[in-house]
């Protein structure tokens, strides 16, 4: 359930109140009785972590955490480049037909 945070137009009073999304809005504040209760509009409490998007992804510099793409491509194609390059020429078309005998 949603934390929503609410605030009375006429006396200031500010408090956040726990309600399933279906709960109608407050309207009547606790602390003076007026019916000037609002809900406000506020920012995500949260930031996702994890193995995927990182806060420091995107960031410019070298201050990242985070190894780029190309160089986690190419150090997992390191052990096995020779038989990779031999049959990626043979697919590619650019290797010519054996000469008959």
């Amino acid at each position: 359930m949603p934390i929503y945070a609410y605030r009375c137009e006429a006396c200031g009073f500010a408090k956040d109140v726990l309600q399933k999304m279906s709960d109608a809005p407050l309207t009547d504040c606790p602390e003076c009785g007026k019916s000037s209760f609002r809900k406000q509009l506020t920012a995500a409490g949260f930031q996702l972590k994890g193995s995927g998007w990182y806060v420091t992804d995107f960031r410019g510099g070298s201050g990242g955490t985070s190894a780029p793409a190309s160089a986690k491509a190419d150090a997992g194609s390191g052990a096995s480049s020779g038989a990779d390059s031999a049959s990626s020429a043979a697919s590619s078309g650019d290797s010519k037909p054996a000469a008959a005998a």
